[in-house]
């Protein structure tokens, strides 16, 4: 069954307004919240960074049913993947059978600036992120435990806080290998709209289900998430301006490799056109033209639809979406609701 979740964009927003939003999020009818996890934000003039784990529990507070996820960790630099574990071990406790814990091989805009690390190559995060789901997924499931992996260690390591069940992990992957390993290992993969959709098609997918078929996996043991970049108001004008604030993610690859100031890059983002700043985004003001648009990811198999706001009025975007989108999605594609 279709899920619908909200991103919750704390690169944009301070924790306490963010709160405030997600709170209206379950109030109007969306099964999941997933944070960012940023230490800088995309832009420096604006931006947010609030610190997901200590947000996380907030929100468990202030609600009663959503889904409460981390949009994408990164469980190898800042972080220990033995102090993420008994970070979400707590949350999960306080908040039973309501919390999941994203993950992914990161971004130096994050890592860099907080701990001086040199910004390795793709083959040791990838081999980072393996041991360190290895080791949490241990540390939820067994009392005492020595590892002894390339990157990490521990010596009867116990979480002695944790949920009765270990926490649900999704992998984010953008290419083949760390999709592979999503269907061999998690309980969830995520991935972002707004790319070739030869890449979701041909490349994503079918290396999940190769990993499941790997790991001899059934087809409904992970849940496929797309993080769902969506701008739809009545105001066409103010859909595509709203945009602006995140046209950092149209930046090509090559334009922002390796960039860590959130100063230069503000800077090369507001050089593109809103034209551009929009590309990445699903911009409409009819509400069945939108779901048209919505429609060939469901298709080709997400389950769990988590939709992205770029404006800055997230109340206005939550009531007009859960008024004009969501029962039109449900009656459409029986989601959860």
């Amino acid at each position: 069954m279709l899920k619908i979740g909200y991103k919750a964009s704390a690169e944009q927003f301070g924790a306490r307004e963010l709160l405030e939003f997600s709170v209206i999020a379950e109030e109007v009818g969306f099964d999941s919240v997933w944070v960012s996890d940023h230490f800088q934000p995309w832009r420096h003039n604006g931006g947010h960074a609030p610190y997901s784990f200590a947000w996380m529990a907030a929100l468990g507070e202030r609600t009663s049913k959503v889904l409460i996820g981390s949009s994408v960790v990164t469980p190898t630099f800042r972080y220990h993947p033995s102090i993420v574990a008994q970070a979400l071990g707590t949350i999960g406790a306080l908040n039973p059978g309501r919390v999941a814990l994203g993950v992914g091989t990161g971004e130096s805009l994050n890592e860099v600036p907080a701990i001086g690390v040199q910004w390795p190559r793709f083959k040791e995060r990838f081999g980072r992120l393996r041991e360190s789901i290895e080791l949490m997924q241990r540390l939820w499931r067994e009392e005492r435990v020595t590892y002894e992996g390339e990157y990490y260690r521990t010596e009867s390591a116990t979480i002695y806080d944790r949920p009765e069940e270990p926490v649900p992990v999704y992998i984010a992957a953008s290419g083949p290998t760390a999709a592979r390993l999503a269907g061999r290992v998690a309980d969830g993969f995520i991935c972002t709209s707004g790319k070739a959709p030869e890449l979701y098609r041909e490349t994503l997918l079918p290396n999940v289900a190769q990993g499941m078929d790997k790991a001899g996996r059934a087809p409904g043991d992970i849940e496929r998430m797309i993080e769902m970049k969506v701008s739809f108001d009545t105001d066409l004008d103010r859909a595509m301006n709203d945009t602006r604030h995140w046209a950092a993610l149209a930046l090509s690859p090559e334009e922002k490799m390796g960039i860590e100031d959130p100063v230069e890059m503000e800077r090369r983002a507001d050089a593109l056109p809103v034209e551009r700043a929009a590309s990445r985004w699903i911009v409409s003001t009819d509400a069945e033209a939108h779901i048209e648009k919505i429609a060939p990811y469901i298709e080709l198999g997400f389950t769990h639809l988590v939709f992205h706001a770029p404006g800055p009025d997230q109340e206005r975007f939550l009531r007009l979406y859960a008024r004009e989108v969501l029962p039109r999605l449900r009656a459409r594609f029986g989601a959860a609701g």
